[in-house]
């Protein structure tokens, strides 16, 4: 008779690459709960969020501080500047800033004329027809207008 009629169950031990490979997921598995559980370790996406958030926040604040990275003086940045001006202010504004619509540019604002009361103009907008531009231009382009309105 052959061996195949009788099958029966060997006693093989458990391959040790297998024994490794379990071990190593355990313990994985208990350090990731250890070091991202928020009950226990205090880590959390929404820390981390909020401390990156508060980072952009005061980068981003012209609260009554000087802008630290200002365009004036950089003729690359004026020129750049000018270009957004005719693209998105010349039709309120006239390519001159001698206001139409808008505003006039060259005389002195009743908001403020500093950088960071142009800024806040640009970004967020005024009452009577100044719409806010913070989400179609950047930080950076909105200063690079800032440094061309500082030429006219």
């Amino acid at each position: 008779m052959n061996e195949h009629d009788n099958p029966s169950e060997s006693n093989n031990n458990i391959p040790k690459g297998m024994i490794a490979f379990f071990a190593f997921v355990i313990v994985f598995l208990f350090s990731y709960i250890a070091l991202y559980t928020p009950a226990i370790s205090g880590w959390s996406f929404y820390t981390i969020f909020e401390e990156k958030m508060a980072e952009a926040e005061a980068q981003a604040s012209v609260d009554g501080t000087e802008l630290k990275d200002s365009y004036s003086g950089d003729e690359a940045a004026i020129a750049e500047g000018a270009k957004i001006y005719a693209s998105s202010c010349a039709v309120c504004h006239k390519a001159d800033g001698t206001g139409g619509i808008g505003s006039d540019l060259t005389a002195e604002s009743k908001y403020g004329s500093t950088q960071e009361d142009l800024y806040e103009s640009i970004a967020n907008g005024r009452e009577g027809g100044m719409p806010p531009f913070k989400q179609q231009l950047s930080r950076m382009k909105i200063r690079k207008v800032i440094a061309f309105l500082e030429t006219l």
